[in-house]
């Protein structure tokens, strides 16, 4: 399985950015995608995660109401629509998959990642 994030960039505080993660290599339907991600220093922490079916989502507190997962059979490619950013939003933002139906923020439970695609939030 390979993952190839794109969409970070720069951004100001307050507007959005929307992410992709191409999914290849695999089944996607078969796959619960997450989203990590890492800022200096920090532990990589959890974002969002969605279902192999996309009909259960899970957020992390800190983005709960501003992020969005989503996810398209038609293209194999998941989405982080990111709103209302904040510098604390500032990190390096990975694609992560596992198999399987179980929806779970604990990092160490998907075993395939992307290289990761860095956000910056100016104030």
């Amino acid at each position: 399985v390979q993952l190839v994030e794109s969409g970070g960039g720069l951004a100001q505080a307050g507007s959005s950015l929307r992410l992709s993660c191409t999914f290849s290599g695999g089944t996607f339907s078969s796959y619960t995608m997450g989203w990590f991600r890492q800022a200096p220093g920090q532990e990589r922490e959890f974002v969002a995660a969605i279902t192999w079916n996309g009909d259960d989502t899970r957020y992390a507190d800190s983005v709960k109401d501003r992020f969005t997962i989503s996810r398209d059979y038609t293209k194999d490619t998941m989405y982080l629509q990111m709103n209302n950013l904040t510098t604390s939003d500032t990190a390096t933002y990975y694609c992560a998959c596992k198999i399987g139906i179980v929806l779970t923020p604990t990092r160490t439970a998907y075993p395939n990642w992307g290289q990761g695609t860095q956000v910056t939030v100016s104030s």
